[in-house]
C-alpha cells in the first residue's frame, strides 16, 4: 500500500510565499520517484490576515492542523505588524501547543558554496536549541507605563524536565555523529538558571558515556564558532542561546538563505514543523530572487522525519549537485539567478534513482 502523508502548508509572509511553492515542487518530484504521496492543506495565516481580521490565525487554527503528519512553514513577519504580535500569534503557539521542544538546525558548508570562513567540507555541525521555555517565557510584564519609573520584567523559566529532555536529545544525536557535544552556558554571569542548566546537562552526560562533552560560555563560544567552526559537532543551548548561535552558524555556512530548521516533537504525539531560517525578508520580497534552498533543505528534513529517508537523500543530492555546479546562484550567493531558476537547477539535479540515504540532518 502506498504511503500517504497530509501536510499543513503555511506560506506566511514575504518570501515565504515565494519559497514554499518550490519546496512543494521538489517534494512532489521525489515522492513520485520514491512511491509515496503527499496531500497539502494550505492555510493563509499571516500578517496580511492579521491586518484584515486582527488575528494571525483563527481561534481554532491549532485544532485544524493537529491531525496533520507535518507542518511546512515559509516565514512569519512583515513591516507594520510588531514582531511580538506575529510570532506570538502564530509561530510560538504552534511550537508550544504541539510540544515541539527541539529546534534542530544543521550547518554545513557545501561544495561550491562560498562560505566566508573556511573551505567547503570542513564545517558540519548541528545546533540543538531548546524551543519552548527558557528565556522566551510568557511570565513578566510592564509597570508604570509612561511614567519616569516605568519598568519591564521578563522571567526566564528553566524546568528540570525541559532541560533533561533537550540534553538527552542532543547527547543521543551526538552519539550518531562524531560523538562530541558542546553545551552553551553563561553561569558566570546568570546566577540561577545557567548553573541549573549546567548541573542538569552534567547529570545527563553521565548517562551518555559514549559522548565526550564540554561546557562553554556563550560569548567565548560565539567567538570560537567563528574562528574554529570545524571543531564542533553538536551544540546544545537554551532558547535564546540556541537562537543566536544558529543564525550565526548559518552565516558561517555561506548564507542564511540556505539554512533549514525543524521544530520537532520527538515523541510524535503532535505534528512537527519545518521552516527555513531566513524569515520573510521584506527587502527582497516580490522580486523573485529569494534563495529557495533553505525551504528545500527543510523539506528534506521533513521527509526524513516522516520516514522517507531515500526521498530526503534524493532531494539533498539535488541541492548539493546544483551548488557544486555553481552555474546558477541567487544574489545572496553572489549570482543573478531567480528563485525559479535555482529551483529548476535543483530539480534537474535530483537523481532519477534515489541513493541510499544517510541522515539529511548531517
Amino acid at each position: 500500500m502506498t504511503a500517504a502523508y497530509r501536510i499543513a502548508v503555511i506560506a506566511g509572509d514575504g518570501i515565504g510565499t515565494e519559497v514554499i511553492p518550490p519546496a512543494q515542487q521538489a517534494l512532489d518530484l521525489v515522492a513520485a520517484r520514491c512511491g509515496f504521496t503527499l496531500h497539502y492543506d494550505r492555510f493563509d495565516w499571516s500578517c496580511r490576515r492579521y491586518r484584515e481580521t486582527g488575528a494571525m490565525m483563527p481561534t481554532d487554527g491549532l485544532d485544524r492542523i493537529a491531525g496533520h503528519d507535518a507542518i511546512l512553514l515559509g516565514a512569519v513577519g512583515w513591516p507594520g505588524v510588531p514582531d511580538h504580535v506575529s510570532l506570538w500569534g502564530l509561530l510560538i503557539p504552534i511550537r508550544r501547543r504541539f510540544r515541539q521542544y527541539v529546534n534542530l538546525r544543521p550547518i554545513r558548508v557545501l561544495d561550491g558554496l562560498p562560505g566566508p570562513l573556511r573551505e567547503p567540507g570542513e564545517v558540519d555541525f548541528v545546533v540543538v536549541r531548546e524551543n519552548v521555555e527558557g528565556e522566551y517565557s510568557e511570565i513578566g510584564g510592564r509597570l508604570n507605563r509612561g511614567f519616569p519609573d516605568e519598568m519591564a520584567v521578563q522571567e526566564a523559566v528553566f524546568t528540570r524536565p525541559g532541560v533533561t529532555r533537550i540534553a538527552d536529545y542532543a547527547f543521543d544525536l551526538a552519539a550518531t555523529r562524531r560523538g562530541h557535544l558542546t553545551s552553551a552556558t553563561k553561569s558566570n554571569g546568570i546566577v540561577h538558571t545557567m548553573p541549573f542548566w549546567d548541573e542538569v546537562v552534567a547529570e545527563r552526560a553521565a548517562r551518555h558515556p559514549e559522548v565526550t562533552w564540554c561546557s562553554e560560555h556563550i560569548d567565548a563560544l560565539a567567538a570560537k564558532l567563528v574562528l574554529h567552526p570545524s571543531s564542533y559537532d553538536v551544540l546544545v543551548g537554551s532558547n535564546l542561546f540556541g537562537d543566536i548561535l544558529s543564525d550565526l552558524a548559518a552565516a558561517i555556512a555561506g548564507s542564511i538563505g540556505i539554512a533549514p530548521a525543524a521544530n520537532i516533537n520527538p515523541e510524535r504525539e503532535f505534528p512537527s514543523m519545518f521552516e527555513p531560517v531566513h524569515g520573510s525578508a521584506p527587502d527582497i520580497a516580490g522580486r523573485g530572487v529569494a534563495n529557495p534552498l533553505g525551504a528545500l533543505w527543510s523539506a528534506a528534513m521533513m521527509l526524513d522525519h516522516l520516514g522517507e529517508p531515500a526521498a530526503a537523500r534524493a532531494l539533498m543530492t539535488g541541492i548539493e549537485r546544483a551548488l557544486a555546479d555553481g552555474a546558477v546562484r541567487t544574489p545572496d550567493l553572489g549570482g543573478t539567478a531567480t528563485t525559479r531558476e535555482l529551483t529548476e537547477a535543483v530539480l534537474a539535479a535530483v537523481p532519477a534513482h534515489p541513493p541510499t540515504p544517510p541522515d539529511p540532518q548531517r
